[in-house]
């Protein structure tokens, strides 16, 4: 995330997030170059210019997820609720497990501390987003960039994130693949089970574990298994049908590894390189049996990290 400031003032951009990579439940998530960009100043009332992608959702003031955040952050410490004009422009898509709600939080939250002059730091933004989200994953590749692993550990007021940031290796390339219609995380969670096998533990542990040296080690050639998942793909995967249809390619077509985007229904696919994305849209399309309604985006992983 970048920010430019003044008093009364604030530029935000907050990257797309695709989280769990396979196995890594509510833990690993990578920025992508996907940005909700805002522009804040203080204004007499709220208002809200936006543009890109769900730009009419974007630019409702009433039940705007970032703007019930702002106020509930700044009520909850006190402050006024200082009305703002927000030039938005959305490029992450919604509902679709692409870090949309993430991205709204953490914005709320930072423009709740530099308008309400909370003072907090950036790892007192993070961790709130993080309690708000429930589950860290999302939050932390969305505010630190790259690949972030985080825990949340405590209860309460007294819990507390701790995520690593590190660099993806700067080959690999990445296509979302985006059904027409999208799916609320809250309904893809209430499919997955109270309780899981020991082996079905045990997997996800190991493939878990092998996808952070993966990435850190620059071994693609590992992730194939190792975002193999057993603990929330199997049980999202009526409701995101792409996911069947993609992850034969992996291991073939440039295709290191493929995923779930978060809770879905889009599709990660990790790719090799670049070059690999042209042909891969071919095959893609020659897979999918209605083609015409899904939708290929092509991006690239968000590298920085917090400024």
């Amino acid at each position: 995330m970048s920010e430019r400031m003044s008093k009364r003032s604030l530029h935000l951009r907050l990257p797309a997030t695709s989280a769990n990579l396979g196995p890594a439940f509510d833990t690993a998530a990578i920025a992508l170059n996907l940005h909700l960009d805002i522009t804040a100043t203080q204004a007499d009332s709220f208002s809200i210019d936006a543009t890109g992608r769900n730009a009419e959702a974007c630019s409702q003031i009433e039940n705007n997820l970032l703007l019930q955040i702002y106020s509930q952050t700044l009520q909850e410490n006190g402050r006024k609720v200082l009305p703002l004009h927000l030039k938005v422009h959305n490029e992450i898509p919604f509902g679709m497990g692409c870090g949309s709600s993430a991205a709204a939080r953490l914005a709320g939250i930072a423009l709740a501390v530099h308008f309400g002059e909370l003072g907090w730091s950036r790892d007192q933004i993070l961790n709130t987003a993080c309690v708000l989200e429930g589950h860290p994953d999302n939050a932390a590749a969305c505010w630190l960039g790259g690949m972030t692993v985080a825990a949340m550990v405590g209860e309460g007021a007294s819990m507390q994130v701790h995520a690593v940031q590190f660099p993806i290796p700067s080959a690999w390339s990445v296509v979302i693949v985006l059904p027409s219609k999208p799916l609320a995380t809250s309904v893809s969670r209430r499919v997955l089970p109270e309780m899981y096998s020991r082996q079905d533990a045990r997997a996800n542990v190991q493939c878990a574990s092998l996808l952070v040296a993966a990435f850190a080690q620059e071994r693609g050639d590992l992730l194939q298994v190792a975002m193999q998942d057993r603990l929330h793909q199997p049980y999202r995967a009526e409701m995101c049908p792409l996911l069947s249809i993609l992850t034969p390619l992996a291991g073939s077509h440039g295709v290191l590894g493929v995923a779930l985007s978060g809770a879905g229904p889009a599709v990660l696919v990790v790719v090799e390189s670049v070059a690999d994305r042209a042909q891969l849209q071919a095959v893609i399309r020659e897979r999918v049996a209605d083609a015409d309604t899904v939708e290929i985006m092509e991006c690239e992983f968000e590298k920085c990290a917090a400024v």
